[in-house]
């Protein structure tokens, strides 16, 4: 949050000073800003607005960071684009003026409305940076985000309304699902965005779903928790986007020196999370399954002799408006917390996550594996009283499989680099 209220500083007073160029993290940098941007944009609130918050914004970040990768491998030669390429750029202009370039532009690309406070940072950017406004990297930044946009850009699709059903198991609302138009988008690395479509959720009438029906219904209107299980759920109710990419930030810059490197991680982790997103919402339209708040306020009509219905139970947490089953939260953290573990090799790392918003009474969270910060969301989402278990893990799996199958196919080093 640090970074991000100085780049909004930035952009309202045009006085922050950057630290000096050749550094891996001006990926970072552009990372914050991007998130910023695509989140809300600055200013409280921004006018007009600015960005797609929520999951939908996950594919404007991943076009971002695809553009990234591409202008810094035109010139270094490393790994694999992901679509742009130019031979003739090998070894011309300087990394941290592509990666700026390429980020701005593609930026500018996706919301024009803002292109006047986005050329006040980039300049600024470039003067604290003392990159060279002739720089050659800053052509072959444009470059790779022009290709990008022109090629690879997701836009809002019209799609028919979808109001779920009335029947037993079904989520049903007066207010067409939201954002559903990632389940009809085109995936980014995925061949098709059902590829890795979850099994189908417990039955009505099975065992499991009793007890997964009992424990949402014990522990998700709070009044059971502990005080430790308060604050966990609490903690991860806020803006996973945000979240992620901000922690992503801090253990790329502990973590990699290379300006490649960081931009390959950066752009994995985000393509992968759009994947799942798009991959998550086919799922929770494919299946229709209720939340637990319908659910346990109609348990007494569910097929289910063991469940116990009360028609007064509410969620710790607001329902959001759309199916249970899977978690659009867990997909995301799976595919981040996946790609880490595959990126760096290990699930073994010391890291942190904080809440943002921010919360005074529970800042941030410390980790030891990534499998760690992944398993307590899954819980979180219980406890909050918005998913059953297996809604949440099988998102987790589905992230961790549109990770795995990212990593393998794209973005790959190229044979014979360094």
């Amino acid at each position: 949050m640090e970074k991000l209220r100085s780049l909004t500083g930035l952009v309202v007073c045009v006085c922050l000073v950057w630290a000096a160029p050749a550094r891996a993290d001006v990926v970072s940098d552009w990372n914050a800003i991007t998130v910023l941007y695509v989140g809300g944009g600055p200013g409280t609130p921004p006018s007009p607005p600015v960005g797609r918050a929520g999951p939908p914004g996950l594919l404007d970040i991943a076009l971002v960071h695809l553009a990234i990768h591409d202008a810094v491998q035109a010139i270094e030669g490393r790994f694999q684009p992901y679509y742009y390429s130019d031979p003739t750029q090998l070894g011309v202009g300087s990394l941290e003026a592509a990666v700026a370039a390429a980020a701005h532009r593609t930026l500018v690309l996706l919301y024009p409305g803002q292109q006047g406070p986005l050329d006040t940072l980039y300049n600024n950017y470039l003067t604290a940076n003392s990159i060279d406004t002739m720089d050659p990297g800053l052509a072959v930044g444009d470059a790779a985000a022009n290709a990008l946009h022109a090629n690879h850009y997701r836009p809002v699709i019209a799609v028919a309304d979808f109001f779920g059903g009335t029947g037993a198991g079904e989520w049903r609302s007066a207010v067409s699902l939201t954002f559903q138009y990632l389940a009809d988008s085109e995936p980014f690395t995925l061949n098709r965005v059902s590829q890795f479509r979850p099994q189908p959720p417990p039955p009505l009438n099975s065992v499991v779903y009793a007890r997964e029906y009992d424990e949402v219904k014990a522990l998700g209107n709070s009044a059971a928790q502990s005080s430790l299980q308060l604050t966990v759920g609490r903690f991860w109710s806020g803006n996973f986007v945000a979240q992620w990419n901000e922690a992503m930030r801090r253990i790329a810059d502990a973590q990699l020196l290379d300006v490649g490197d960081s931009a390959r991680l950066f752009a994995l982790a985000n393509t992968a999370g759009a994947d799942a997103a798009m991959a998550v919402w086919e799922s929770k339209r494919f299946y229709n399954f209720w939340r637990p708040i319908t659910a346990i306020q109609n348990g007494d009509n569910d097929l289910n002799a063991k469940t116990v219905g009360d028609v007064s139970w509410t969620t710790f947490f607001g329902t959001p408006n759309y199916p249970d089953y899977v978690s659009g939260a867990n997909g995301l953290t799976g595919a981040f917390t996946g790609m880490l573990e595959l990126f760096f090799g290990t699930d073994e790392m010391d890291f942190s996550v904080k809440s943002i918003p921010a919360q005074a009474a529970n800042p941030e969270r410390f980790y030891t594996r990534f499998s760690q910060a992944a398993q307590e969301v899954v819980d979180a989402r219980i406890l909050l009283g918005i998913h059953f278990r297996a809604a949440d893990e099988e998102a987790r799996r589905l992230g961790n499989r549109v990770s795995h199958w990212a990593f393998q196919k794209f973005l790959r080093p190229v044979p014979g680099s360094k």
